[in-house]
C-alpha cells in the first residue's frame, strides 16, 4: 500500500479531503501518520477521527531549524512513506531536510507559479490587475516555491474580489487539484525523472490545468 505522511499546522482541511478521497476509494494509498508543529491544529483532531496516527513536534521545543529538522526527518523516516505532504505546514524547511526527500516532498502554493512565489499571493494578483489566479502542486526543492509544477488549478478574478473572497476561491481548486496529484502518485501514472514529469508515460512539457470556471 503507498504510505503518505501528511504535515500540518492548522485546520487541516485538505488533509480532510486526502482522508475522504481514501476512505471512498478514490486514491488507493493510506495516511501513515499526520505530523504537526502546533498541538492545537485542528488537523490532529480530523487525523484522530479517521483514526490516523498523530505525533506533536513543537518547533518551540528546539534551539534552532536544523534540530527540528533533524528530529521531524527522523520521525517522518520511521513510517518510511512513499511521499511526504505539505498540507499547511508553516515551516520553513532546511536545505537538508529537502534534499533528504527529493522527490517525495510535495506542497501546495497559492498561485499560478512560477508567479508570485512566497507570500501575499492573492493581494499581489489583485494589485496587479489579474484576470485569472490559482493555485499549483509542486515538488520542494531548496529553492522557495521552484520545484516542479504537477498541477495547477485556475480560478477568474471577479471584478469585486476582495483577498479574502479570492482565498476562498483558491481554496476551491486546491481541493480538487491536491487529491488528484495524489491520486496520480499513489497509482504511480505520475512519474519524475530528471525534474521532467511523465504523466502515463507521456513527458510533460507544461503543467496540466484544471479550471474553476464559476467560482
Amino acid at each position: 500500500m503507498y504510505k503518505l505522511v501528511v504535515l500540518i499546522s492548522g485546520s487541516g482541511s485538505n488533509l480532510q479531503q486526502f482522508i475522504d478521497h481514501i476512505e471512498t476509494g478514490d486514491i488507493d494509498a493510506e495516511i501513515a501518520a499526520v505530523i504537526s508543529n502546533r498541538p492545537d491544529a485542528y488537523g490532529l483532531q480530523r487525523a484522530e477521527k479517521a483514526g490516523i496516527p498523530t505525533v506533536v513536534l513543537d518547533h518551540k521545543q528546539f534551539i534552532d531549524r536544523q534540530s527540528f529538522d533533524q528530529s521531524l526527518a527522523q520521525i517522518i523516516d520511521s513510517f518510511t512513506p512513499d511521499l511526504i505532504i505539505l498540507a499547511g505546514f508553516m515551516r520553513i524547511l532546511s536545505d537538508a531536510f529537502v534534499t533528504h526527500f527529493s522527490n517525495k516532498l510535495i506542497n501546495i502554493h497559492p498561485s499560478l507559479l512560477p508567479k508570485y512565489k512566497g507570500l501575499h499571493t492573492h493581494r499581489r494578483a489583485l494589485e496587479n490587475g489579474d484576470q485569472e489566479h490559482g493555485a499549483s502542486v509542486h515538488f520542494v526543492i531548496p529553492e522557495l516555491d521552484a520545484g516542479t509544477v504537477i498541477l495547477q488549478g485556475k480560478v477568474p478574478i471577479k471584478a469585486d474580489d476582495s483577498e479574502d473572497s479570492l482565498a476562498e476561491r483558491v481554496h476551491k481548486i486546491e481541493h480538487i487539484i491536491y487529491p488528484k496529484a495524489v491520486k496520480w502518485l499513489a497509482n504511480g501514472d505520475l512519474k519524475v525523472k530528471d525534474n521532467i514529469l511523465f504523466l502515463k508515460g507521456e513527458k510533460i512539457t507544461s503543467p496540466p490545468v484544471i479550471t474553476l470556471e464559476d467560482g
